[in-house]
């Protein structure tokens, strides 16, 4: 993949409280999936999209995040003393994905605080920002589209994925237009974890967007909104909004998505990845049958 002039940036200096006591120590960040801790899924995303330049926005507590995209020189002696090579790849690839920076966010005051954060190592510079609750499958196309789209536009492109209604108080929604694009709309309006019945469609915001720089300003006058937090969503209402500007557009994600963000999402999450690997998969595909038949 080509090396993009995007950036990246990764928030990650929530408490994880609904992992505890598991996030009492440990990031949530860091929490594995199958055998990679899940922010690691969320580097290699933006490292495949051809981003080499990530920003981590991290809060108290979170060493671990950079201690793991550091190099190990005693581990990765021992592997190769042993001759076990596969392992060592796995180790180093770990930090050698990007050029990892970070920066600390203080006090939690919400996503759109936690991306003005970034203002400053961004600078006039798009950036794409990932959270780390939703894993892209790697075999399915996303960030890659939103790049071309902003790149196309010159507008803010964020993901959006339908969702049961019954769910849709739990994200961001969208009221949409279509375009002469297929699976591309322009987002007319956002509202930020409707009622059900309040909700201008069942089109999601899960967490990719792309940005213009532009919106750092509106970051610093927005208001806390929902949850008493500065909310990204408030400020991308802000950019739809503006008839003169370029506008929002999103990109209808229809592929692979594994929301680690609750406890149940997050074993399923699990138990469908390692099933689907060549390593693991055909030892517990039989074994999940066995099992369910169990129930």
């Amino acid at each position: 993949m080509p090396q993009s002039s995007i950036k990246a940036v990764i928030p990650a200096a929530g408490l994880g409280t609904r992992f505890l006591p598991a996030t009492k120590a440990m990031p949530k960040e860091m929490l594995p999936v199958v055998d990679k801790p899940a922010i690691q899924y969320v580097v290699e995303e933006a490292a495949q999209a051809g981003i080499d330049d990530i920003l981590v926005i991290i809060g108290r507590n979170k060493n671990a995040i950079s201690n793991h995209f550091d190099s190990v020189p005693e581990l990765e002696e021992k592997l190769k003393d042993k001759g076990d090579t596969d392992r060592l790849h796995r180790v180093l690839e770990s930090s050698d994905l990007a050029d990892i920076h970070f920066v600390r966010q203080g006090e939690p005051k919400g996503l759109g605080h936690a991306v003005l954060r970034a203002k400053a190592h961004v600078g006039d510079s798009s950036f794409a920002v990932l959270l780390g609750d939703d894993l892209i499958d790697e075999r399915d196309e996303l960030l890659t589209t939103m790049i071309a789209e902003h790149e196309r536009r010159g507008a803010t492109v964020i993901a959006l994925m339908e969702v049961d209604p019954e769910h849709i108080h739990m994200y961001g929604a969208a009221a949409v237009e279509e375009t002469d694009s297929e699976g591309i709309v322009k987002v007319t309006g956002l509202v930020e974890k409707p009622k059900k019945e309040d909700a201008p469609s069942n089109l999601a915001i899960i967490g990719r967007y792309v940005l213009s720089p532009d919106v750092f300003e509106i970051l610093e006058r927005t208001e806390p909104g929902k949850g008493g937090e500065i909310q990204l969503t408030d400020a991308l209402q802000e950019l739809a909004a503006d008839a003169d500007g370029p506008g929002v557009y999103g990109v209808v994600f229809r592929g692979r998505r594994y929301d680690t963000g609750d406890r149940v999402d997050y074993i399923k999450a699990i138990v469908q990845l390692a099933a689907d690997r060549d390593d693991l998969g055909p030892d517990l595909r039989p074994w999940f049958k066995e099992f369910a038949a169990t129930l």
